[in-house]
């Protein structure tokens, strides 16, 4: 599909390698976002706890799910960073067929999250193995959620950051469904919406965002975008080398449907285990073609109306001659 702007400026799809650029910020700074590893995610929740903290975000229930130990669930309007636990029921190697895997420093430790295709050759007693992922809001590089918005409440940073202004918002609740991740939601309270920010405050005080900072593991790195594509990559073949082949990046091509992810994920299995859509889509791609077949139809039926009636009127015109 060809290159579409909306009303904004922003494309609605194709490439776009200056978002912030094309909202209007000039001499903008580089492209920032989040790179999640997963593959060193102890689930500790300190995320969780400092976006909470450093933006007040009311509490959503301190109550256990049944879910093992994920109280949250899910993203949503009081819950910015979700840290997911997936509990799989597989092959656990044994202690002396333990795979080393390389942590971020070059060190290496015994992994929980060995390929279960590996444990199976190696006859190995069934066990369970644990995935966990902190989540966020993707930052999109083709945001629905402001091609919708009709207030302008939602609108692109400098940074090429997607940000709600809760002043604004007026509950109209647009955005939520045009999401293709789910991450918007409003509040019961009042309807206005609410999600991740990227810490739009630190980050124009020169700060990382509060989640990154309070990572003791750096499995949620911050940075320039493509410096953390170029990380990843570099992540990712490491773990295939040490025989994790599972590992993949999730949300870091611009060429996909959304023109890649201002935050993006590298994931030891499907996308879908880890209740990620596997091929998302901007969602208000196709608005254009939408409104153009819309128009042409609104023209034809108008253009019936008009002959049919001319058509009536010609039998009486003819009659009083």
């Amino acid at each position: 599909m060809s290159d579409v702007a909306s009303p904004s400026g922003h494309l609605l799809s194709g490439p776009e390698p200056d978002p912030a650029g094309d909202a209007g910020h000039t001499g903008a700074p580089p492209r920032v976002g989040f790179f999640t590893d997963t593959s060193v995610c102890i689930g500790c929740k300190a995320c969780e706890v400092a976006c909470k903290e450093w933006n007040a975000i009311p509490e959503d229930g301190i109550s256990l799910s049944g879910m093992s130990y994920d109280n949250s669930l899910g993203l949503g309007a009081s819950t910015w960073r979700h840290v997911a636990f997936i509990e799989q029921q597989v092959p656990v190697p044994s202690p002396e067929g333990r795979t080393q895997l390389p942590l971020l420093d070059g060190e290496a430790r015994s992994d929980a999250h060995r390929p279960p295709e590996e444990a199976h050759a190696a006859g190995d007693d069934s066990g369970m193995r644990w995935l966990m992922s902190s989540d966020v809001c993707k930052h999109c590089t083709h945001a629905a959620c402001l091609d919708v918005c009709p207030t302008g409440a939602l609108f692109r940073t400098e940074f090429g950051t997607v940000v709600v202004q809760e002043d604004i918002c007026n509950g109209c609740g647009y955005c939520v469904p045009a999401c293709p991740y789910g991450v918007i939601e409003q509040r019961p309270e009042d309807g206005r919406v609410f999600k991740c920010t990227l810490c739009y405050d630190r980050l124009g005080a020169g700060q990382e965002p509060a989640c990154a900072k309070a990572c003791p593991t750096d499995s949620i790195q911050f940075g320039p975008l493509d410096e953390l594509r170029e990380r990843a990559a570099l992540r990712v073949d490491q773990l295939h080398e040490a025989g994790v082949t599972d590992a993949r990046l999730y949300g870091e091509d611009p060429g996909d449907g959304v023109g890649g992810d201002g935050a993006f994920f590298l994931l030891l299995d499907e996308p879908e285990v880890y209740g990620l859509p596997p091929a998302p889509v901007v969602t208000t791609r196709d608005l254009p073609a939408m409104w153009r077949h819309a128009a042409v139809a609104a023209l034809s039926l108008a253009g019936g109306v008009a002959v049919s009636f001319a058509a009536a009127a010609l039998p009486g015109r003819k009659a009083r001659r």
